[in-house]
């Protein structure tokens, strides 16, 4: 008796293990089938247009993220779409820089300009010259190091950046936690640049930073403030409302620049991003 109920207790699990695996599977193939419909657009432009092109192992990811790419970039259809570049793109051809994925002009620029206390971008002066020269908005950043003093870090910036009409507001980038200081501490000394910044350019700063360090630290306290905001999530396909700029991806390809680069939305139009810029 105890055997037939043994068996009766594996052929049982043997059943439900049966049916959960046959629905997992049927999930699974059900979420492929919905996520290439959804992204049906980038996957005819680049197994189609491009199917001459013969995909390297390492290149996979990056035609995973392009594919995603185009799908934002239909999304906000009517908004100005720009990079943002530092040292780590090289030396980028400024003559190739026009239209990314083939139909979406590059209207401006972040560069980055400098970094802590004693950081200068190596490839900022030429960059800088050269988006004014090829008439791309621009604007410089400051990578914010949260361990060293706020108001050297600020005065290097002003030391490096001379704003002229037309260019868009300094950027202050802020990625990191404190190691050796307290969050009050961090959030006094981001206070100190900005308000140092704002006072010799004449025009409020702009905050960079990711989604969740946006939402944990910032968005309270700095509340007068406009937002760049990072979140490359796959799966995220659209600008918040309260978000000034949106970088999207990082594994952008773009003529001129022969590493990847970054990809952001500015929540408006033309008229609207130039109204903010430094008169």
């Amino acid at each position: 008796m105890a055997r037939r109920t043994t068996r009766k207790a594996k052929q049982g699990r043997s059943f439900f293990s049966s049916v959960f695996r046959f629905i997992f599977y049927t999930f699974l193939i059900a979420f492929f089938l919905v996520t290439i419909y959804h992204y049906r657009a980038g996957l005819a432009y680049y197994l189609g247009f491009n199917s001459d092109k013969v995909l390297e192992e390492d290149e996979v990811d990056k035609h995973l993220s392009d594919v995603r790419n185009i799908k934002v970039l239909e999304n906000h259809k009517g908004k100005v779409v720009g990079i943002d570049v530092s040292e780590f793109q090289g030396k980028i051809d400024w003559d190739e820089i026009s239209i990314l994925e083939e139909k979406y002009p590059v209207q401006f620029v972040f560069i980055r300009a400098t970094a802590g206390n004693d950081r200068v971008d190596r490839k900022f002066k030429r960059n800088w010259d050269e988006a004014k020269k090829k008439k791309i908005m621009r604007g410089a950043y400051h990578y914010y190091r949260p361990n060293e003093n706020s108001i050297e870090q600020a005065n290097l910036f002003i030391k490096t950046v001379k704003l002229q009409t037309g260019d868009l507001p300094p950027v202050l980038d802020i990625e990191k936690l404190p190691k050796n200081q307290s969050l009050d501490s961090l959030k006094k000394g981001l206070k100190r640049w900005l308000v140092k910044i704002e006072a010799h350019y004449q025009v409020r700063p702009i905050i960079y930073t990711g989604e969740s360090y946006y939402d944990d630290f910032l968005k309270e306290e700095f509340g007068e403030y406009l937002f760049w905001i990072a979140n490359y999530n796959f799966y995220r396909e659209k600008i918040e409302e309260d978000w000034l700029f949106w970088q999207f991806t990082e594994k952008a390809s773009l003529p001129g620049i022969k590493n990847r680069v970054d990809v952001n939305i500015y929540n408006g139009d033309i008229e609207q991003l130039q109204f903010i810029t430094v008169e």
